[in-house]
């Protein structure tokens, strides 16, 4: 049966297979390790509240702080049950409901769920860290323990 490309000039050869191309920005740089959801955590974050609050109407602020509060913990240490300390709400609070804190320091602690029926096998804890001021502050990673 003749080929149905009419055009004899035209003949299709086999193709050689190219090594694929690395990924742009990848040059030399070493793969990351995944990071165990399930093992115990606490670090030390500073969290821009004035950043989640900022354009809102007065009403909602500081409710809204608390949700954000919560959207940071969950995506920063992988766990969906998030348990807020009353400290932290005390201080979020603390110049009522039209003006939270600009900025809060707070410990997130991933920690075991001691609960037998719990869905997840870790929760995280929002706790209050006292600063004076929050210049040249890093997050860092603390020992439970060390309080």
């Amino acid at each position: 049966m003749p080929s149905k490309n009419k055009n004899p000039k035209t003949k299709k050869t086999p193709k050689t297979e190219k090594p694929p191309k690395s990924v742009k920005g990848n040059k030399g740089q070493k793969k990351r390790e995944a990071k165990p959801k399930n093992t115990p955590l606490a670090k030390e974050y500073t969290f821009n509240v004035h950043r989640a609050v900022m354009g809102l109407q007065f009403k909602k602020r500081a409710p809204k702080a608390l949700k954000a509060l919560r959207k940071f913990a969950q995506k920063n240490m992988l766990t969906t049950d998030v348990r807020i300390d009353t400290t932290v709400n005390q201080f979020l609070w603390s110049k009522g409901i039209r003006s939270p804190p600009n900025k809060v320091r707070v410990r997130l602690s991933r920690r075991k769920n001691e609960d037998e029926d719990a869905k997840e096998e870790m929760y995280t804890l929002v706790s209050f860290v006292p600063t004076t001021e929050f210049k040249g502050l890093v997050t860092k990673i603390v020992d439970e323990d060390q309080k």
